[in-house]
């Protein structure tokens, strides 16, 4: 069984990190390469950085940040933003990214996956899905451009397809949960795990060390991602990983 990942993420606004509750409400947090050296050194297995605007303003992932971000690390990157060509990833894997992340432009152009995934390997493609319950009719909805764009997609479905297209990961983030430190949404990753093969990386929710040990336990999932409490403190990573260790998880 491989060891379950422990991924600080980073939400970057006009090269500054920002962190909000349920994708609004940003508060700066600090500088991106400050941020990731310190998670380097508590021993985070992997960092994703997120350029959250870059969509909406309809521009190009900052590289020369995401160069200042990959000189401060040596573990995986995984960069999304403002993504909508092969070009654009060439860009960021030679500015230090190892992975790249697609969201909206993966449901506005799916055939991106494809031709990333052929160019690149499909261990380099992670698509990365917004999802909030639509309660009115009973399903996961993926959300684009910053969780500001409902799409009417089911997630479960969606998820489905873009792995057929070549994704070689997910990243699920729970919109309901995101921000509010109330756990991860178990039952969104258990129905995905059960439809599809490539590992599931859960984002929104994390509030204690608890709740990264009930996602690892109760569902399938292959790491679990969190900000605030990072950020904040409220967790640090080595003792994270402890806790985890002590109940049983296969933790690196």
């Amino acid at each position: 069984m491989l060891a379950k990942r422990i991924i600080p993420c980073l939400d970057v606004d006009n090269g500054r990190v920002k962190k909000g509750i349920n994708f609004v409400n940003l508060v700066d947090v600090g500088d991106p390469a400050t941020i990731a050296a310190e998670y380097e050194s508590q021993g985070a297995d992997e960092l994703v950085f997120l350029d959250i605007t870059a969509t909406n303003q309809k521009r190009s992932t900052m590289k020369g940040v995401v160069e200042r971000v990959s000189s401060q690390v040596f573990m995986p990157l995984t960069v999304g933003g403002g993504i909508k060509s092969v070009t654009d990833m060439q860009e960021l894997l030679r500015a230090g990214a190892d992975k790249i992340s697609l969201n909206s432009a993966a449901v506005a152009t799916p055939e991106l996956i494809t031709e990333g995934a052929k160019k690149f390997g499909n261990q380099c493609i992670v698509v990365a899905i917004d999802v909030k319950r639509n309660a009115a009719k009973d399903y996961y909805e993926v959300y684009t451009h910053g969780g500001k764009t409902a799409t009417g997609i089911d997630a479960l479905e969606w998820a489905k397809k873009i792995v057929e297209l070549g994704a070689g990961e997910l990243l699920v983030t729970s919109m309901d949960k995101d921000g509010t430190k109330s756990g991860f949404d178990i039952e969104l990753y258990q129905k995905l795990s059960i439809l599809v093969d490539v590992p599931i990386i859960a984002s929104g929710g994390a509030g204690t060390s608890s709740d990264f040990a009930d996602v690892f336990q109760k569902s399938a999932v292959d790491g679990a991602l969190a900000a605030s409490v990072f950020h904040y403190g409220e967790i640090a990573i080595p003792d994270l990983k402890k806790t985890l260790r002590d109940q049983g998880v296969n933790i690196r």
